[in-house]
C-alpha cells in the first residue's frame, strides 16, 4: 500500500501515488494504528479501496476476494445480459464462453443480444 502510494520506483506507481493516491496520516505513520482499523487480512483476501480514485483510509478500504478485486478494476468493460449491467468477464461465465471469445465478438462490433443467441447456437451444438 505505501510502496504503490510512494515509491516512485514500484512499476506500478503510476497507476497509484503517480495519480494522487495517499495513505491516511495516521495508517502512513503505524502499522499498529492499520491493525487497529482494518484488522488482520483474513486469510485468502486483499485489501481494496471502495473508491478507486479515493485514499487509502478506513472508510475507503475493505477486505475482498481476488475475485471481487478483478470485478472492480479501472479498465473492466461493462455489458448489459438481461437488464443487468455486469462486467465482460461475468458476462463471458453467464453465456459459458472464453473471455476472450467476448473481447473478439466486441471487437466485431457484435452486440450483447448477438453475443447471448451466438453462444447459445455454440452450446447447442456442443
Amino acid at each position: 500500500m505505501k510502496n504503490r502510494c510512494y515509491n516512485r520506483r514500484l512499476k506500478g506507481y503510476r497507476r497509484y501515488g503517480g495519480r494522487g493516491i495517499t495513505v491516511c496520516d495516521s495508517w502512513k505513520k503505524s502499522f499498529q494504528l492499520f491493525l487497529q482499523d482494518m484488522g488482520r487480512c483474513p486469510p485468502g483476501l486483499t485489501l481494496e479501496r471502495i473508491d478507486n480514485d479515493g485514499n487509502y483510509e478506513q472508510n475507503n478500504c475493505r477486505w475482498v476476494t481476488l475475485y471481487e478485486q478483478y470485478r472492480n478494476r479501472v479498465n473492466n468493460v461493462f455489458l448489459n445480459y438481461e437488464g443487468t449491467v455486469i462486467t465482460q468477464g461475468d458476462f463471458a461465465i453467464r453465456l459459458g464462453v472464453n473471455r476472450r471469445t467476448i473481447w473478439k465478438w466486441r471487437i466485431q462490433g457484435m452486440l450483447e443480444e448477438d453475443m447471448i443467441r451466438r453462444a447459445s447456437e455454440i452450446r447447442s451444438v456442443l
